[in-house]
């Protein structure tokens, strides 16, 4: 089975590969989504900053990773040379997110910074229309403006009008989501020529670099302790290993664009767990913006598969 890009280009894949890729970032939408549950739950137990444990996610999943291949398959780990630069901004824009999102959710506050984040979409869309001139579609945009819509509620319906962001907050809102689009378009450009678990190592690698020197200036280095460290395997293996191998497999076969806006699902799937699992209540305009983005990720998802039918159609008349 190819991978549904080649060379930065769009070609066709099998309906059945499409539906499945779909699927895929959905499902690892829905792993994402219970990162923040572990996330207060070892803060809660440990009092470890956020930085900290950011800096730990990375190194753990990076050494997970690269002994499992030294292991198992060795030769996974070579790579090209001319290809090291878009390794190390693969990786780079991983850690330097969760630098910037921490400062985010810090300055700005979690709703605030879900909202901003909300716009790696478009980023993602715009980018890949001009670097890879992958199509700017009407569902694209509905689906963008569905989801983005969706998390201003489900954030909460007044968050922005409340919050006085001041400059750094602007810069930091503005980087967080761009940091998010970087590491899926060098993602998908990674992608062309290696596996997902290549992709994976050498981006939580490169991420760990990142976040290391940050860690001589916040405390408490490691979450300790029975329940905390359970917390942290579950962080790692449901939250980290599961979600990104299935979205990174998911991006070799779908345009970068499409992959980015399915992946807005978490939105709705945090909801739910923080109703469910938390005992959150959701008000009448969460549930309408949970709404908006499984809306918006379904439009998306129909338009292609009928698009795909129609083509199918046409070549077989």
């Amino acid at each position: 089975m190819t991978d549904a890009t080649l060379q930065g280009r769009e070609v066709e894949a099998p309906p059945r590969s499409d539906l499945t890729s779909s699927l895929l970032v959905v499902v690892a939408a829905a792993c994402w989504g219970t990162s923040g549950i572990f996330v207060k739950l070892i803060t809660v137990d440990t009092g470890v900053s956020a930085l900290s444990l950011a800096f730990w996610r990375d190194i753990t999943t990076f050494t997970i990773l690269f002994l499992g291949l030294v292991l198992s398959r060795r030769d996974w780990l070579r790579v090209r040379r001319s290809d090291l630069p878009w390794l190390v901004g693969m990786g780079a824009s991983l850690g330097i997110f969760h630098v910037f999102w921490n400062l985010n959710v810090f300055i700005n506050g979690v709703a605030v910074a879900t909202v901003q984040q909300a716009a790696m979409p478009a980023i993602v869309t715009v980018a890949a229309w001009l670097l890879w001139h992958e199509s700017l579609s009407w569902s694209k945009i509905v689906a963008i403006v569905l989801t983005f819509a969706g998390t201003v509620l489900v954030s909460g319906v007044d968050v922005l009008g409340q919050s006085e962001l001041s400059l750094v907050g602007l810069l930091v809102g503005f980087g967080t989501p761009t940091l998010y689009a970087s590491w899926n378009l060098f993602g998908k450009r990674v992608r062309q020529s290696y596996n997902p678990l290549t992709s994976l190592t050498y981006s939580f690698g490169f991420g760990a670099l990142i976040l290391f020197p940050f860690q001589f200036f916040t405390p408490q280095p490691f979450p300790v302790g029975t329940s905390s460290l359970l917390w942290f395997a579950a962080l790692i293996g449901l939250s980290t290993l599961v979600p990104f191998s299935l979205y990174i497999f998911a991006l070799g076969r779908l345009p970068a664009s499409v992959a980015s806006i399915l992946a807005m699902s978490e939105i709705a799937f945090v909801a739910v767990y923080a109703y469910v699992l938390l005992g959150e209540r959701m008000t009448s305009s969460q549930i309408l913006g949970a709404m908006l983005v499984v809306g918006g990720v379904l439009l998306l998802s129909w338009y292609r598969w009928r698009t795909r039918d129609e083509r199918r159609t046409t070549k077989d008349g």
